[in-house]
């Protein structure tokens, strides 16, 4: 059983006690965010039905993989800086903010507009904690969320587009 008090990493940076603290944060909050959102991924890919199954199946297996691999560059992030990374799904349920969904059927539809919402949630939350990081001059934590965002704001426009019922209005 792991000790009350986390004991500080003495890890070399010239990062700032806040800043490391600030930022461990922000990028865990993330780093369960991706978590979250890549089980969610995985039950829609394993739950899809209907026409369009074989399409969306391997979509969202192509998404699962691209936030999954997210996962070790974050953790390994808060770690270059000295903090704790999360250690537990226990930890991940405390710090995510992203909903479950338990439900024993969702439409096909749904679970689209629902990955989509979600990422763009979590796009919105990499743009905070980049925000913070150019607060605290961490570029390199920084750099790492412009790829990532990028990656995630191409997942919304396949949601999107792959949601869409065909007219230009996206309806």
């Amino acid at each position: 059983m792991a000790s009350p008090a986390t004991p500080r990493l003495r890890t070399p940076t010239d990062l700032g006690d806040n800043a490391r603290k600030d930022i461990a944060g922000a990028v865990n909050a993330l780093l369960a965010d991706a978590f979250a959102l890549y089980i969610k991924t995985k039950n829609f890919h394993w739950h899809v039905s209907g026409p369009h199954f074989r399409d969306y199946h391997l979509l969202l297996d192509e998404q699962a993989a691209e936030i999954l691999a997210t996962t070790d560059e974050l953790a390994e992030r808060v770690r270059k800086i000295g903090g704790n990374t999360i250690r537990s799904i226990g930890d991940i349920a405390k710090k995510t903010r992203i909903a479950d969904n338990d439900a024993a059927y969702v439409s096909p539809e749904d679970m689209l507009a629902e990955l989509r919402d979600d990422t763009q949630r979590v796009i919105t939350a990499m743009r905070e904690t980049h925000d913070l990081c150019d607060e605290h001059n961490d570029v390199a934590t920084a750099s790492l969320l412009e790829n990532y965002i990028d990656a995630a704001e191409k997942r919304v426009w396949f949601l999107y587009e792959i949601g869409r019922k065909g007219s230009p209005d996206g309806h």
